[in-house]
């Protein structure tokens, strides 16, 4: 297949590239920038310039492709509801283009919408009140055009080389108030997966995902977020310490909704349907390795 992916370079996005490569499929990639195309023209990648800013861009790229894997997103916080319209506009583009016709759309959500507290499921649907629940809405309106449509969902620690997501914001803010904390017991769960077994799902699931469908990328379903501030306490030989919610407020600031999420969530139907099995190291483990340490922080978010 000729496949067009949004965020061909980003953390995810360049995993899923060379996924569907080493599988013998050819990849379009959007580029916004010069940086952008030389790194995906270096690793055998063929470049179409545009943004998810320009619908034009999108559906003359869709034009050229048999299947379109959507992973690009703007997580900025300080635009957070503006920058999930923007991706409701960018999944009906794409959906339009794609209408009338049996070629695959796969979309990216998140499991972190799904009611806290309680293991999700894929047949669970996330809060109507989380402005990213666009992204599904959208899904949802563009399979009612008849799209072959299907949603994988990430856990909110997608984890692995050159991550710049929540471990590595986690491991610099240890770093800046020289202290690795947890709120409250540090009980609350969080699901992970490496990047490169979320690549292998996107690949599944436009291969084999039935339309309509909701896929869960999810290869731990609930690691205690006190055992994760533990292994970057003493991998920076820092204490490790609980918080109040009030204490975390000021410790984590835009993050402590995060730090506090109990999110687990399962992923039995989708291995069940698309034989897909996670064979990289968990988080801790990888976590522990060489790399998240060695190379700094990071800012952003995994996906």
């Amino acid at each position: 297949m000729r496949v067009f992916v949004t965020g061909a370079t980003g953390f995810i996005g360049s995993a899923i590239v060379a996924e569907l490569i080493a599988a013998g499929h050819k990849v379009l990639g959007l580029a916004r920038s010069d940086a952008a195309a030389a790194s995906l023209a270096a690793a055998g990648v063929a470049v179409h310039r545009g943004s998810l800013e320009h619908p034009d861009s999108l559906r003359s790229a869709v034009a050229a492709a048999d299947g379109v894997i959507h992973t690009a997103f703007n997580h900025d916080f300080s635009r957070w509801k503006e920058n999930c319209e923007t991706d409701r506009r960018v999944i009906e583009t794409l959906g339009s283009a794609l209408a009338r016709s049996d070629r695959p759309l796969i979309v990216t959500s998140g499991t972190g919408l799904l009611r806290a507290g309680q293991r999700g499921t894929e047949d669970d649907l996330p809060a109507s009140t989380v402005p990213r629940v666009a992204s599904e809405e959208a899904a949802a309106s563009v399979a009612a055009l008849g799209v072959h449509v299907s949603l994988v969902r990430l856990p909110p620690t997608v984890h692995g080389e050159g991550d710049h997501g929540f471990v590595p914001l986690l491991i610099g803010l240890a770093r800046e108030k020289q202290v690795s904390a947890y709120v409250g017991e540090g009980s609350n769960r969080w699901a992970a997966v490496h990047r490169l077994d979320a690549a292998h799902l996107y690949r599944l699931a436009l291969e084999k995902g039935s339309a309509a469908a909701r896929y869960h990328g999810v290869a731990e379903e609930g690691v205690p977020f006190r055992d994760v501030a533990a292994v970057i306490a003493r991998r920076l030989e820092v204490p490790l310490v609980s918080q109040s919610a009030e204490e975390a407020n000021s410790h984590f600031g835009w993050f402590a909704h995060f730090a506090a999420l109990d999110t687990p969530a399962s992923s039995r139907r989708t291995r069940e349907l698309l034989g897909w099995q996670p064979t990289q190291a968990g988080v801790l483990a990888d976590l522990d390795g060489p790399g998240y340490f060695e190379t700094g922080t990071g800012g952003g978010l995994a996906h």
